[in-house]
């Protein structure tokens, strides 16, 4: 156990290593006598050795920075951070926020979907993606895609995985679930890969109006595995799924669709009619009430709200 006087000179040491963090710097007075302003662009300083407790200091005065409003000296320490620790989940949220703030929207969709890479269950990461989706196809129009940065490919040993399952899932799963948005070199889907999804999309929509939701499920299958971001894809296979009785797999692609629209309507209320045939009424009620907030006049919901209700009593 440390004494008294040892706690006090590291308490100390560290106080002294947070003041030069983050008080702010002393005017300088020039050769000629005139007081100039601090330069806050300095770094941090020689105050660590370890690169990763040094990472850690730039992402907290990051994060002070965008507390601020300071979106721009956010986005510097943010770089700085993650020049230190490539794929710090941290640095690499406070500056896509900070790149949100500024409407650079292309680099907050890079940098959201770099942490989604890291970890697909990060809620603010999900969040940020269908905002920047939704801001990007409004500024730059549905070819949106082609004209963002290079996405970096997070390597598999900085990707957060769960013990009790296998390394071998995720490799397979960082795979399919990218193969859309990055190539080997971890670049954006070639325009003829969105073109190919697009084309295919459309021949399955046309076996949806002729009946033929079999293969219509073949169709945008296929157009998913050259792009998968479009919500409206999944959304369509699914109620193929519901037409073909497999309640399951449609409350699994609305669920997919809805993670990238979460205001997809026709998505929340074939999943209420997924959990509806499998007897999941709370789901199926909760559904709706998510529809019906977005649309209240909306009269198949109002209905099939009803009937869930009589299928509760």
């Amino acid at each position: 156990m440390m004494r008294r006087s040892q706690v006090h000179t590291v308490l100390g040491a560290e106080h002294s290593r947070w003041r030069e963090l983050f008080i702010p710097r002393a005017p300088r007075q020039s050769k000629r006598g005139v007081l100039q302003e601090p330069d806050h662009s300095e770094p941090v300083g020689n105050c660590c050795s370890n690169p990763e407790e040094e990472s850690i200091l730039f992402s907290n005065r990051a994060a002070c920075h965008l507390k601020d409003g300071n979106c721009r000296d956010c986005i510097k320490d943010c770089t700085s951070a993650l020049a230190l620790m490539p794929f710090s989940m941290k640095p690499l949220l406070r500056r896509a926020s900070a790149y949100e703030a500024l409407e650079k929207y292309p680099l907050a969709y890079v940098d959201y979907r770099t942490v989604l890479q890291i970890d697909d269950r990060v809620a603010s990461a999900l969040d940020g993606i269908s905002r920047m989706t939704r801001a990007l196809v409004d500024s730059l129009g549905p070819e949106w895609r082609l004209k963002l940065p290079s996405i970096p490919l997070v390597p598999v040993t900085a990707q957060k995985r769960w013990d009790s399952v296998p390394l071998e899932y995720h490799k397979e799963k960082a795979k399919r679930k990218f193969r859309e948005t990055t190539t080997s070199k971890g670049r954006v889907s070639s325009a003829g890969d969105v073109e190919r999804a697009r084309v295919l999309k459309e021949e399955g929509n046309e076996l949806v109006k002729k009946g033929n939701h079999k293969k219509a499920i073949e169709k945008y299958s296929e157009s998913l595995s050259f792009s998968d971001m479009e919500s409206a894809t999944y959304s369509n296979r699914a109620l193929c799924h519901l037409a073909l009785k497999q309640y399951k797999e449609a409350v699994r692609d609305c669920t997919e669709a809805l993670r990238r629209d979460g205001k997809n309507v026709k998505a929340l209320y074939r999943r209420a009619q997924a959990y509806k045939a499998l007897k999941d009424y709370k789901s199926s009620l909760a559904d709706i009430s998510s529809l019906l907030q977005l649309e209240p006049r909306n009269g198949p919901a109002r209905r099939l709200q009803q009937e869930v209700k009589q299928s509760l009593n």
